[in-house]
């Protein structure tokens, strides 16, 4: 990773979409359900699970969210139809949070609802400092009224995350933790990567001693190794927790860890709305947005 990689990442909004796409298609599934169908069919295959989520943050419109909606709706039926073993990831700004809580509440509550109809589960996904109290009120609503069936995010690089492992532990909540990868202030998040990493183990270590169901969200070979000494010491059975990554990421240590008997589920996205979502994963990977750089300057000197 190299200076000029982590400049180009300021202006990776500047490139041609096109060739976004083609340097972040190893990330999403496709345009179309039948992509995420095909895309966990194989995992299924390879002894992985999957969540899919329905790609959709550039949401201005009621209606525009509830078609978010339906399109998880049609997700379901896709899972229960080919017999996938599968759940569902929604982000909630998708779902109209930034238009207005009571929507983005009841498109939440019909999704988790048919959920629980198909014996399905729901992670409420956690996105930008923004949305973090909105987001864990909503998930502490729904799980006080009953809905069993819902899982929620945290991301260890925000300051705040231990706090919040604590104000959720009388839920035994189930918790996907990730390191994050929005930009935020440092005031609110850490920029050290030492110091996300330490506060990801003691997010872990206050997870498992409330109880938690944690989907461990790492691509860090340290971190994996910090976990599997955990789940070792802990004696903690292999259906109390799973090791969680995104599609086309080290797809050769996923296989790895499922051959010793974890359980590891892979993030599959798709849909039309990629944009945003690519620029995230792109500027996660300075070295790939590196080679975009390349292409693109290669793509102008050949038309010149």
């Amino acid at each position: 990773m190299t200076l000029l990689d982590r400049a180009i990442v300021r202006l990776l909004p500047a490139v041609p979409k096109p060739v976004v796409r083609f340097f972040s298609g190893r990330y999403i599934a496709g345009s179309t359900l039948d992509d995420a169908v095909h895309a966990v069919e194989k995992l299924n295959g390879e002894g992985m699970l999957a969540t899919i989520d329905v790609l959709g943050e550039e949401i201005t419109h009621e209606d525009e969210a509830r078609t978010i909606a339906q399109a998880y709706r049609d997700v379901f039926e896709a899972i229960r139809q080919g017999g996938l073993d599968a759940n569902v990831s929604v982000k909630l700004t998708a779902l109209g949070l930034e238009l207005s809580y009571d929507l983005c509440r009841k498109n939440l509550v019909d999704v988790v609802r048919h959920a629980a109809s198909d014996g399905n589960f729901v992670r409420i996904d956690m996105e930008d400092s923004s949305t973090t109290d909105e987001t864990l009120r909503l998930y502490r609503e729904l799980r006080e009224a009953g809905h069993a069936n819902i899982g929620v995010v945290l991301q260890a690089y925000l300051r705040r995350t231990l706090d919040d492992v604590h104000s959720l532990a009388d839920l035994k909540p189930n918790v996907r933790l990730c390191k994050g990868i929005y930009v935020e202030p440092p005031s609110l998040a850490y920029t050290d990567a030492e110091a996300v990493r330490a506060s990801y183990v003691r997010s872990l270590d206050a997870l498992l001693d409330a109880g938690a169901y944690v989907g461990i969200a790492t691509h860090d070979e340290w971190l994996i190794g910090e976990a599997l000494t955990r789940i070792e010491e802990r004696g903690l059975e292999r259906n109390a927790y799973e090791f969680q990554m995104l599609l086309g990421v080290r797809e050769a240590r996923a296989r790895a860890l499922v051959a010793a008997g974890h359980r590891l589920r892979v993030y599959v996205p798709f849909g039309e709305h990629w944009y945003g979502y690519s620029l995230r994963r792109l500027q996660e990977n300075p070295a790939m947005a590196g080679a975009i750089a390349k292409a693109t300057v290669g793509r102008v000197l050949g038309r010149a």
